[in-house]
């Protein structure tokens, strides 16, 4: 299949994509809160303004897009078939930036966890991996 579309549907396309709130993001944050934490959203005075703030337990959880933060090896995160010379540096800079704000947050004194959008679809799995961060609570 070829990309028929024009630079302004692209740019209008992209445009719809959301940067918090996303399903993703929205079932993380319902199941975190079902577990029984109450956490901060989006906090600015942070490195990165992380997704998920738990500050009594000093943790962070971040819901990356597998697309746009490189999730290696996930059929999700697969590079467009154009302007490669675009997507290739913007997607590098999202990558290494979240490196860094991840580095600058441990060093802070905070545990980082990232759960990745193709992760959010086994609910079981999802479930482990946030209570084996977060730690039992029930």
């Amino acid at each position: 299949m070829t990309d028929t579309l024009t630079p302004e549907e692209r740019s209008e396309r992209m445009s719809r994509v959301r940067d918090r709130g996303g399903e993703a993001e929205m079932t993380v944050r319902r199941l975190v809160h079902s577990l029984g934490y109450r956490y901060r959203l989006h906090v600015s005075g942070l490195p990165g303004k992380p997704d998920i703030l738990l500050p009594r337990h000093r943790k962070i959880i971040f819901v990356h897009g597998c697309f746009w933060h490189r999730h290696e090896d996930c059929r999700l995160a697969r590079l467009p078939k154009s302007r490669l010379d675009f997507w290739l540096p913007k997607l590098r800079r999202n990558r290494e930036r979240d490196m860094d704000v991840i580095r600058k947050l441990s060093g802070l004194g905070w545990s980082v966890l990232v759960v990745w959008e193709c992760e959010v679809r086994d609910r079981g799995k999802l479930i482990e991996k946030l209570t084996s961060f977060l730690g039992a609570r029930r």
